[in-house]
């Protein structure tokens, strides 16, 4: 078992955000799904694409993602946004040989807590060869549609995988989504990321280098040198 620093002896729960996360955001994988959203909404509400993009924005800054927005305001089944968002090119993202071992050797259970779908993290997560090492993953459907930052999913998440937060690190590139593990007790790590994101709403943004919240424990633009350094 690796010798964590002092301030993570008591960790025994890891819980990986995966889009932006478990990836460097500057590989512009996400993009893929971001466009792809705009498009479907596009044909959906039957708006031109930049309207699409409009609501798409709202929404995701409103209700915390762009799905819970359409499902709230047009009632809107979600299967088949997911299976069309989803349904994008992998081959950009490359396994992290580094990362494998890392998250491998963590002491305790490791999970994904994702916005995106569970079919969303097994299909990246594979493709990165990480998937195998987690002990469960949790999506969009498992905490019934209701997405980070709000709180009950975070409660739903710990109660199915029997989770103390006094005992998990979460790490997550969206700021607003640590404030509530953060206050369960949880400790947090927020990935931030040097790729412009002035297109998307500010409070939405994958955070810059030069983010800082009271609710933010550590900070890192390379998940694998962090837990390099950490563990």
């Amino acid at each position: 078992m690796p010798s964590l620093t002092p301030s993570l002896g008591h960790i025994r729960n890891w819980i990986f955000d995966l889009d932006n996360t478990l990836y460097r955001a500057d590989v512009e994988f996400f993009s893929q799904i971001d466009r792809k959203m705009t498009n479907f909404i596009s044909r959906y509400l039957a708006l031109q694409p930049s309207e699409a993009r409009m609501v798409q924005k709202e929404y995701l800054a409103e209700y915390g993602t762009s799905l819970s927005g359409l499902m709230a305001v047009h009632g809107m089944d979600p299967a088949e946004f997911l299976d069309y968002v989803h349904d994008v090119d992998l081959q950009m993202l490359k396994p992290d040989p580094e990362l494998r071992s890392l998250i491998q050797s963590l002491p305790g259970r490791k999970f994904i807590f994702t916005n995106g779908s569970k079919g969303h993290a097994r299909n990246v997560a594979s493709h990165l060869n990480l998937f195998d090492l987690f002990d469960g993953s949790f999506g969009i459907e498992d905490g019934d549609y209701v997405p980070k930052p709000k709180r009950s999913p975070y409660i739903k998440f710990c109660d199915i995988f029997d989770i103390d937060p006094e005992t998990a690190i979460f790490f997550e590139d969206g700021l607003r989504n640590l404030e509530v593990p953060k206050h369960m007790g949880m400790m947090t790590v927020l990935v931030t990321s040097e790729a412009d994101w002035s297109h998307e709403p500010e409070i939405t943004r994958p955070a810059g280098h030069s983010t800082q919240a009271s609710y933010v424990d550590f900070m890192t633009n390379d998940l694998t040198d962090w837990l390099s350094k950490h563990s």
